[in-house]
């Protein structure tokens, strides 16, 4: 196949090219330090600050929390045309199934309606991919009608149903937005 005509170098030239010293040991605070900080921060992402104006800093940490500081002064017109059509397209199938996941939770169909136009806006804002799907999914709509179910009937009792699934996304959204703030 490809490696037919390839001439293999002998095993005493190729051992002797690559040959790679090993370092010296490090003290254990040094290397516990190193391995800290590559597991908390692998691409280092506060050497943009260095050496910058207080100003500078700030609007870099104003664009690393809140991308949309970032990109928005570059968005022009094609944008939005692309923009507004994606937008129709995905709310043609986001709308009912926002709705259906609603109810599949045993929540108001106008729960489903937020929930199906909030995530995109809070994430236009706050998010970094541009290729992401954000929005309701059939098995948090499920999760929660489980759970909850377990402590009280939705039909019984549906202002405490309401506030516990209140309660019950906050703190995953809690949880979800403070992941983002630590990166």
């Amino acid at each position: 196949m490809g490696n037919a005509d390839y001439v293999y170098p002998s095993n005493e030239n190729a051992e002797r090219a690559h040959r790679v010293a090993v370092p010296p040991p490090q003290p254990f605070f040094k290397s516990f330090k190193c391995n800290l900080k590559e597991t908390f921060f692998p691409d280092d992402p506060l050497r943009q600050f260095k050496n910058q104006p207080t100003f500078k800093k700030f609007i870099l940490g104003l664009q690393y929390f809140l991308p949309i500081f970032e990109w928005a002064p570059r968005y022009n017109f094609q944008f939005l045309k692309a923009d507004v059509i994606a937008g129709i397209t995905i709310a043609s199938l986001a709308i009912p199934q926002g709705i259906s996941y609603a109810k599949l939770a045993n929540l108001p169909p106008i729960l489903g309606l937020y929930s199906s136009f909030v995530p995109p806006i809070v994430y236009a804002m706050m998010g970094s991919s541009k290729d992401l799907a954000v929005g309701t999914v059939a098995v948090a709509s499920l999760l929660i009608a489980s759970m909850l179910g377990k402590e009280v009937n939705a039909t019984e009792n549906p202002q405490l149903y309401l506030h516990l699934a209140f309660t019950a996304t906050f703190f995953a959204g809690v949880f979800q937005a403070s992941f983002g703030l630590l990166r």
